[in-house]
């Protein structure tokens, strides 16, 4: 037998009997065809569900079915089809809404402004009652502060809860300027809203309405500043009274206040240590200065940062090296002392590590910027030096920081810094050197009174700044209750009521229960004339029957019909601007005689944020909310073995 002949091949040509591939390469084949037919398989399903989508797009479109209504072709790729859970709505979806069906949008938004003015309404008067707010820990809170409630109210509906927003925006900007007045804020611009939304849904252009709105309100404030009267030390009492629901108790014990640090005093508020309120006066000091990192705080509640029996470090100078405080630091932490440091600034990585070691518990401190610029800041570093019996660290004088010990730091009874306002209470040791740093003080603005035409006003009004801030001294008003709920009651009245009379002094009063609002709607009826067109003057009206609210919602309140009342008040103001009804007594006379009396800052900060949310409610034509997440139901798990 011969051998087969040879065949002459190219060198890559495969030789037709080579031998079979590896493994692997099998397996990759077979990979590629499966991925192969499961794209075929999603095109021809793709296609199939384009298909039925078009076809029943026609049928509808024969049925005479809006084309707006069709289901977009883009709509059958929605699903994926390796799973078979639906896609989950983004987190960041929104939902559109519009007034062109009968003002429906700005009509839930009232809804929502509506439930808020009625949970707070209830209130408002000297015989408003109680709102009790469920706590997530502890007991309820039983409180009648209107911001304190409308804090809590939070709605359901996405439109409503907007609206509800809205309304709390004028109130806790009444707190945050007069610290009063947030109830009535809240029920005026409910009433604006409400009024406006007549006008507006009846076609009229809420441009010009609201314009005519803006232009009212502020001839009303100037109107108001000529109603305004000084306040006497009499009538201080009288408004925190009424400020505290008409509790006469808090009333006579801050004016007692006062009495004892004077106008230009100070008041702070603390817990009791007993059943029974309690008034003392302290030498101490309060300027615009707070925390400068809020990791400083110790009361997270009220965002501040109290210490008992601190230590002050005066530095007149930026301290830029953590370093140069390790000695002071290190004396502080065995005498278990709070350490305040006040400085014309801190370096970053000084204030890092004082953060550092507050937070890990070993330092009790808190660093705050020395009030004043230039020789200002160094003045007011030096009275803080007296009052406290310490020494400001200073180049000028040989003493420098790496060098000082212990015998420079200042002595206070509290400090409580807060984010924007520190207060400094002495231990009463040095009232010898605090008077007479008062009578330098005072040489000081004689001899600027002397220069006559040429004495700066500004430099005399920062003399006296510093004369009040220390001879005022603090006086602290101690609350006192049974239980915990009451504290916290009593704690919001008595804060209302220091701020309402601290707007008192502050811009004067006028005739309180509502009175001062139905006077002012009066008004209207000359404000109307020098107003452009029609529509304005259609705003002009819709803040006048809107500051008839008020006095409404606290006649009804006391159980007495709120237009008989208005009427009576209108009748006799024609004899007595003054003229109003007393709620609590249930009679009619002069309101400043009778004591009901409200402060003028009050008033106006209530108008002025009413008009403002009323603009921005009338004018929005369109609504974007957030859309709620889909709730997708992933099923019972697999139970595997």
């Amino acid at each position: 037998l011969q051998p087969p002949p040879l065949v002459l091949m190219h060198p890559r040509t495969p030789l037709l009997d080579a031998a079979p591939r590896p493994r692997r390469h099998r397996r990759r084949q077979q990979q590629r065809r499966q991925l192969v037919m499961v794209a075929l398989t999603a095109a021809a399903m793709c296609a199939g569900m384009v298909a039925y989508h078009v076809s029943n797009d026609l049928h509808l479109l024969h049925a005479g079915v809006p084309t707006g209504s069709l289901s977009a072709p883009k709509m059958a790729v929605r699903h994926s089809f390796f799973s078979a859970r639906p896609s989950r709505t983004s987190v960041n979806a929104k939902t559109l809404h519009f007034n062109f069906n009968d003002y429906q949008a700005l009509r839930q938004m009232l809804a929502g402004v509506e439930k808020l003015a009625t949970v707070v309404g209830v209130t408002l008067g000297p015989k408003g009652r109680n709102v009790v707010l469920e706590s997530g820990y502890g007991t309820p809170t039983i409180v009648n502060d209107g911001v304190t409630i409308a804090k809590q109210v939070d709605l359901e509906d996405p439109l409503e809860n907007m609206g509800c927003k809205l309304v709390r925006e004028a109130s806790t900007r009444t707190n945050d300027l007069a610290g009063d007045g947030t109830t009535t804020a809240i029920i005026l611009s409910h009433a604006m809203i409400s009024e406006g939304m007549k006008v507006v849904a009846s076609g009229v252009n809420p441009v010009q309405i609201v314009r005519g709105m803006e232009k009212t309100g502020k001839e009303l404030v100037n109107y108001l500043k000529e109603l305004s009267n000084d306040v006497s030390d009499e009538q201080i009492g009288e408004v925190a009274t009424i400020s505290a629901g008409g509790n006469t108790e808090i009333g006579e014990m801050i004016a007692g206040a006062y009495k004892e640090v004077g106008r230009s005093g100070v008041i702070t508020l603390e817990e009791g240590k007993s059943t029974e309120n309690n008034l003392r006066v302290i030498e101490g000091m309060q300027f615009d200065r707070g925390y400068i990192s809020p990791y400083f705080v110790t009361d997270t509640e009220r965002m501040s940062c109290t210490y008992q029996n601190a230590r002050l470090l005066l530095v007149d100078k930026k301290i830029t090296n953590a370093r140069e405080m390790i000695g002071i630091l290190e004396e502080t932490v065995k005498g278990g002392w709070p350490l305040l440091i006040m400085a014309e600034d801190i370096d970053q990585e000084v204030l890092s590590t004082l953060v550092l070691n507050k937070l890990r518990g070993g330092l009790k401190v808190c660093a705050i910027k020395a009030p004043g610029f230039g020789d200002r800041k160094s003045s007011y570093l030096e009275d803080i030096a007296i009052l406290t019996g310490g020494q400001v660290i200073k180049d000028e004088i040989g003493l420098t920081l790496d060098k000082a010990t212990i015998d420079v730091l200042g002595k206070t009874a509290s400090i409580d810094v807060a984010k924007e306002v520190t207060t400094i209470v002495g231990d009463g040791s040095t009232k010898a050197e605090v008077e007479a740093r008062i009578k330098q003080i005072e040489k000081l603005v004689a001899d600027e009174r002397a220069k006559g035409s040429g004495a700066s006003t500004y430099e005399l009004d920062k003399l006296q700044e510093r004369i009040a801030r220390l001879a005022g001294g603090v006086a602290v008003v101690e609350v006192g209750a049974t239980t915990e709920t009451e504290l916290k009651e009593k704690k919001l009245k008595v804060e209302d009521a220091l701020c309402a009379t601290k707007s008192a002094v502050e811009e004067g009063i006028v005739a309180g229960g509502g009175t001062t609002l139905l006077k002012l709607s009066k008004k209207i009826d000359e404000i109307r004339d020098t107003l452009d067109n029609s529509e304005q003057k259609m705003g002009a009206d819709i803040i006048q029957r809107a500051l008839k609210w008020p006095l409404r919602l606290i006649a009804s309140n006391a159980g007495e019909t709120g237009d008989v009342v208005i009427n009576n008040v209108l009748q006799g103001q024609k004899e007595d601007m003054d003229y109003g009804w007393n709620a609590a007594t249930d009679s009619y006379g002069n309101m400043l005689e009778m004591g009901v009396i409200d402060p003028t800052k009050v008033i106006r900060s209530v108008i002025e944020n009413g008009v403002s949310v009323a603009k921005v409610f009338l004018t929005s034509d369109a609504v974007v909310a957030e859309k709620p997440e889909d709730k997708v139901d992933e099923g019972m798990p697999a139970m595997g073995y």
